[in-house]
């Protein structure tokens, strides 16, 4: 029987091509973006599932609490304190195994631009016991030992090719800038295994008891550096390990009686719930938040409903061209369940063929994809897998089954006697109005995404074009790599088309922040939250940032420059300094270890952070230790400065190489990486989004055209004019757009006026929006419809009144 349900589901759709063809190629679009975000989803639940451990272990997470020790309600931090791997293990039992993983070993794991640029290595320092806890096999050297030596280091394959010619590098030595020279006494396996901690290098925990950072060891109050894991025991549970955390957490922390220390509470993460997971602030590696997933799903979802409406638009308005076959196998003995399984079998046959021919336009659009600065972060390959061909299939089952669940009851309730007297149900349909809600609903979704995408264009390139403030134009950001900031200056101060050098912590508006919290006085109960820059003497001639009112600091007296502080106008007015010249000569005391600075001056207000915020209170602070880059403006062509730059580097780098990147391309890479894939993933949801719908509305045409043929001759015949009949032919679709524009519009507005009041600097949803949005919709549905309305011009009434 089933084997006959599918013959003739195949039969009908190969006679009714044009409507099967048009139901085929909407689901195709639909499926193809729901199966790109299940192939993502499984790409993300595939993290760290290659450790037979992976139940038992789980990360120490860090809270923010009150002066009362009550957690806020705010983003969990990632790292935690390094000390507390020895507490647990020496003072509490419940961890079989606790190991850490430390900040400051080469660059962080967002280096995804260009791999040969990672030099030093994107990696950390890691406890001995690291390899075996998260089960990293080596080719080469024994992960049990391997980094239990100060000054040995751990390479992956891919780290190990690009440094080394050997294939076995064991014994061969890199130097790592001021951190010193290492050996190589491991290289890992190269494997498929995904994990949530991305490195190219493992340096041993033991080392840094030799290195300036080896405070941070036995801190207590770094929660920033170290991120740990533990290993819960046999017979324990995480509860009781939670319990232990509580109490190192009441002795160490929550008894420290200054209000100026900064404390956090203690909490576990399953590893298997960091991702896809909560959002997380200083995490190790990528992270996947779930609300992304819910996103992408989403936009998937709408495009899925709008080819399912198109399905069911059809199949109802092609009833009554089957109403005599499903009358006549009624009278013959069918049942209403058997012809209800006939057209769901035609449904799931639908989908199955939309499946196939939607994974290989998802094969054909995946290196695309694949090229999306999301994808490139966080490591996406959309490879797949026999679970997930098996959830394809399963999906296609359930879209064939929604889709075409309403459609089958509707045919096979058709009552026999009155469908083959030529009693008309279509009249009812025409009376629900079923086929025109349908299409309303598409063109609203497709006018929405089409006005959100203009409004997310727009937003986009305000925010490539609006000034930040600073000098972003003729200057280049050298990454230091560990290189001393003032002999590279000393180098391209040489070059007298190199005008303005100055050494930071970073660079503004680029994603990156610092901050801290600075009091007036220490009996403040709560101080001024400020972001901050570690910043040299030659800041503000470079950077071409104005100084309001007292001086900068001084060249050459670095000891001295420590204890001072330059702070924004926008600090100036949240302490109540009055004005910018009161504010010279105060003091401002920093929670973390009470240091009090002084403030030597005001500069005035720029955008240090991206434009989706106000300009914030902002300090500048001097610390040559913690010099990440070096800035280079410069005169001339831009081709002449970077050979005077590349010339500086190698004189004193004639082994690393340079990593530079101008610095409005580095401002402007963090909106391209934040908004610049949002803008072409929702303008190919839009684009699909009006396809389908008129894909729909082209059969509708097409269908509305067959059955009213012998109207239209016999319109000809009177002496109607070819005008007329596209008027009489278009007036129906048209009332439909117009409806649909009326619904989508306010929807657009409120829903996009919404996330743009989110924006400190933003565009606005203005009519030149709304025109330009709903000129796009009414073109391409005139296209469609004109194609089949046109055909009524060259109807020859003779040929169809034959009949």
């Amino acid at each position: 029987m089933i084997k006959n349900y599918f013959k003739t589901a195949l039969r009908s759709l190969m006679r009714h091509k044009f409507f099967s063809a048009i139901n085929v190629l909407g689901l195709t679009i639909g499926m193809s973006v729901c199966m790109a975000v299940i192939m993502l989803v499984a790409d993300q639940l595939n993290y760290d599932r290659h450790n037979s451990k992976r139940h038992n272990i789980y990360r120490v997470t860090t809270h923010a609490v009150d002066q009362h020790g009550v957690i806020n309600n705010n983003q969990p931090n990632a790292a935690s304190p390094l000390p507390l791997r020895q507490e647990l293990l020496d003072n509490y039992t419940g961890s079989a195994q606790v190991v850490r993983i430390m900040k400051g070993f080469g660059n962080g794991w967002l280096e995804f631009e260009n791999q040969n640029v990672n030099i030093p290595l994107a990696g950390f320092f890691a406890d001995a016991e690291v390899l075996t806890f998260f089960e990293y096999k080596l080719q080469y050297g024994d992960a049990a030992t391997a980094l239990k030596e100060p000054y040995s280091v751990v390479l992956t394959r891919a780290a190990a090719n690009k440094l080394f010619k050997e294939e076995n590098p064991l014994g061969q030595t890199i130097t790592v800038g001021d951190l010193g020279t290492y050996t190589v006494t491991g290289v890992l396996e190269k494997t498929e295994n995904k994990s949530h901690i991305v490195f190219e290098a493992l340096a041993s925990m033991a080392t840094v008891n030799s290195l300036p950072s080896k405070d941070q060891l036995t801190d207590w109050t770094n929660y920033w550096n170290g991120y740990t894991y533990i290993l819960v025991g046999e017979g324990q549970s995480s509860e009781s390990v939670q319990a232990n955390l509580d109490k190192i957490y009441e002795q160490h922390i929550g008894s420290i009686t200054d209000p100026n220390v900064y404390r956090m509470r203690f909490a576990l993460q399953p590893l298997m719930g960091i991702t896809p997971g909560p959002l997380t602030n200083n995490s190790i590696g990528p992270i996947l938040p779930w609300f992304f997933i819910y996103f992408l799903g989403g936009l998937g979802l709408v495009i899925l409903l709008t080819s399912c409406f198109n399905f069911t638009n059809l199949s109802i308005a092609r009833s009554l061209t089957r109403a005599r076959e499903i009358g006549i196998r009624k009278v013959t003995g069918a049942a209403r369940w058997q012809v209800f399984t006939q057209f769901l079998s035609e449904s799931i046959i639908i989908a199955l063929l939309a499946l196939t021919l939607g994974f290989v336009l998802l094969l054909l659009l995946k290196p695309v994809i694949l090229q999306l600065n999301f994808a490139r972060i966080f490591h996406w390959d959309l490879e797949s897998n026999t679970l997930v061909l098996a959830a394809f299939v399963l999906f296609a089952v359930v879209v064939g089954v929604l889709a075409g669940f309403f459609p089958a009851v509707v045919l096979s309730g058709f009552q026999p006697v009155k469908v083959l007297k030529n009693f008309g149900n279509m009249k009812l349909f025409s009376r629900m109005g079923l086929r025109k809600t349908l299409l309303v609903a598409q063109f609203t979704l497709s006018l929405f995404f089409i006005l959100s995408a203009i409004v997310l264009y727009n937003q986009f390139n305000l925010f490539l074009g609006q000034s930040h403030g600073f000098n972003m134009a003729q200057n280049i950001s050298v990454k230091l790599n560990n290189t001393s900031a003032q002999r590279l200056k000393n180098e391209l101060a040489k070059h007298p088309n190199l005008t303005h050098i100055t050494a930071a912590s970073h660079v503004p508006s680029a994603g990156v922040s610092y901050g801290t919290t600075l009091k007036r006085n220490l009996s403040d109960t709560e101080g001024l939250q400020l972001d901050y820059f570690l910043v040299d003497e030659d800041y503000l001639n470079n950077m071409d940032i104005t100084l309001v009112a007292g001086r900068f600091f001084e060249a050459g007296a670095d000891s001295i420059n420590k204890e001072y502080i330059v702070i924004n106008e926008q600090a100036v007015s949240k302490y109540n300094f009055g004005s910018a010249q009161d504010a010279i000569g105060q003091q401002l005391i920093q929670e973390e270890d009470s240091l009090r600075r002084t403030i030597i001056g005001v500069v005035s207000g720029y955008n240090h952070r991206d434009l989706t915020r106000e300009i914030s209170p902002m300090a500048l602070l001097y610390d040559p230790t913690q010099f990440n880059v070096v800035q280079v403006s410069y005169l001339g062509s831009y081709e002449q400065a970077v050979a005077a730059i590349e010339k500086s580097w190698a004189a004193i780098n004639p082994d690393l190489k340079i990593d530079y990147k101008t610095v409005d391309s580095e401002v402007k890479k963090f909106y391209e990486i934040i908004f610049g894939d949002i803008v072409s993933v929702l303008t190919v949801i839009a684009s699909l989004a009006i396809l389908i719908s008129c894909l729909g509305l082209l059969g509708m045409a097409t269908y509305t055209l067959e059955t009213r043929i012998k109207e239209i001759s016999i319109r000809k015949v009177l002496g109607s004019s070819n005008g007329s009949l596209i008027v009489l032919l278009s007036k129906g679709f048209v009332g439909l757009l117009l409806i649909a524009v009326v619904i989508a519009v306010p929807l657009a507005y409120v829903a996009n006026k919404f996330w743009l009041e989110l924006i400190a600097y933003h565009t606005s949803f203005d009519a030149s929006v709304i025109l330009i949005g709903v000129l796009i919709l009414i073109l391409f549905a005139i296209i469609t419809i004109g194609s089949q309305t046109l055909r009524a011009t060259f109807v020859n009434p003779v040929e169809n009144l034959k009949e």
